[in-house]
C-alpha cells in the first residue's frame, strides 16, 4: 500500500488494528502519521492519553502488545507507535520466526486501538535492500504494510508543484526544477524551503531563481552549472567570474570540482551513446538506475552542444589533474581552479 491509499483510506473507513511502515522517506511518513492520529484521536484532549511512542531498542514486542492489551480508563480509543522495528530480529544471519505474541494479537486485536510498527532505518536499494526484506518476512503476519520509499525526481517534483500551489507561491517550472534539483528530490527539505519562500517573498509577486538561490541551501551549485557553460562557450572572463561567485559564497571548491567532473562524465556518456537532446538523456539515464531531473537533462544537453568529444575528454583529464592538486599544501585551492580554467579557455 502506498502512502496515498492509506491516507485516502481513512477519509472513508475505520483504520486497521496494526500496520508495517517500512522505508526511509520521512515526508509522506509524517502525513500518514497524522492522518492515523487525526482519525483516531480527532480531539486533541484525547491524544494527551490516547496518543503511546515504544521504541524496540528499549522495549520488547511482548512489552507492546501487553500495552495494547490494557484497558485505558482514559482514553477508549488509542493509537500505539512502535519505533525501531528492526530492532527486534535477531542478530546476525539468524532466522527471524515471526514473534508469536504478534499473530497471537493479530486474531484478536484490541477494540479501539490502531498499532504501527515503524522500521526507517533502511532503503530500498543496494545492501539495505536484503535487510528490509528481512524485517518484512519477520513481521509477515501483518498485512497491512505501507512502503516510504525515497521519491523519485518525478515525484518530488510533483509534491513541490502541489505544495507551491497551496502556498499560493507565483513560482515558475524553471524556478521549480532548480529547487527540486538542488534539494536532491528531499520531500520534507523541499516543503521547508517553500515555506522559507512564503515567508521571504510573500504571494504578490513572482519567485525568481535569485529568491531560490539566496534561501536554499546548496543552491550555489547552480553557479556551477554557470561556470559549465561558460567553459563550453570557452568564455574565460565568465569562467573566472562563476569561480569568484564561488569563491565569496564559500562554496568549498573540492566539492564544486566534484560537481564539474559529474557533468563532464555524464555529458560524455550521452555523446558516446549518440545522445541529441534532453529528453533522450533523461530517458536514457532513467534505464541506467540514474534519475535526473528535465532542467538537469538540459544542462547536460548543453554541455553536449558547447563540448565536442575530445575536449569533454580532456576536460575530465584535467578535472583529476586538478582534484590532486587541490590535495595538495600550496598553492591555494583558488589558483589551482584559475589553472584549471586557464587550460580549458
Amino acid at each position: 500500500m502506498t502512502p496515498e491509499q492509506l491516507v485516502s483510506s481513512l477519509r472513508s473507513r475505520q483504520p486497521e488494528p496494526v500496520y508495517l511502515f517500512l522505508g526511509p522517506e520521512a515526508y509522506t511518513r509524517e502525513q500518514c502519521r497524522r492522518a492515523l492520529l487525526e482519525r483516531v484521536l480527532p480531539s486533541p484532549g484525547d491524544r494527551e492519553n490516547g496518543f503511546t511512542r515504544h521504541d524496540l531498542d528499549e522495549v520488547t514486542i511482548a512489552e507492546v502488545i501487553d500495552d495494547a492489551r490494557a484497558m485505558s480508563l482514559f482514553a477508549a480509543d488509542r493509537l500505539i507507535m512502535v519505533g525501531s522495528a528492526e530492532a527486534a530480529l535477531p542478530r546476525g544471519d539468524a532466522a527471524a520466526a515471526q514473534p508469536p505474541e504478534l499473530a497471537a494479537y493479530l486474531d484478536n486485536p484490541t477494540p479501539g486501538v490502531v498499532l504501527v510498527f515503524d522500521c526507517s532505518r533502511f532503503t530500498f536499494e543496494g545492501e539495505d535492500k536484503s535487510k528490509l526484506q528481512r524485517v518484512q518476512k519477520f513481521y509477515g503476519a501483518i498485512r497491512n504494510v505501507i512502503e516510504f520509499p525515497h521519491l523519485d525526481v518525478a515525484a518530488a517534483r510533483r509534491l513541490a508543484a502541489t505544495l507551491g500551489a497551496q502556498h499560493g507561491l507565483r513560482i515558475g517550472e524553471d524556478e521549480l526544477d532548480l529547487l527540486v534539483d538542488v534539494l536532491d528530490a528531499d520531500a520534507t527539505r523541499i516543503a521547508v524551503e517553500l515555506d522559507k519562500l512564503v515567508t521571504y517573498a510573500g504571494k504578490d509577486r513572482p519567485i525568481t531563481a535569485a529568491d531560490v538561490w539566496s534561501l536554499v541551501p546548496n543552491a550555489r551549485a547552480t553557479t556551477i552549472f554557470s561556470l559549465v557553460a561558460a567553459l563550453g562557450r570557452g568564455d574565460r572572463a565568465g569562467s573566472l567570474d562563476a569561480l569568484d561567485m564561488l569563491v565569496r559564497d564559500g562554496e568549498y571548491l573540492p566539492l564544486a570540482l566534484t560537481f564539474l567532473g559529474t557533468q563532464f562524465r555524464l555529458a560524455l556518456a550521452a555523446k558516446e551513446s549518440g545522445l541529441t537532446n534532453a529528453g533522450q538523456i533523461q530517458a536514457h539515464f532513467a534505464r541506467q538506475g540514474i534519475q535526473i531531473w528535465r532542467g538537469r537533462a538540459e544542462q547536460v544537453s548543453e554541455t553536449l552542444r558547447s563540448f565536442p568529444v575530445e575536449k569533454l575528454r580532456r576536460g575530465i583529464a584535467k578535472i583529476y589533474a586538478t582534484d590532486k592538486a587541490l590535495r595538495d599544501t600550496r598553492p591555494d585551492d583558488r589558483t589551482v581552479m584559475e589553472q584549471f580554467i586557464l587550460s580549458l579557455t
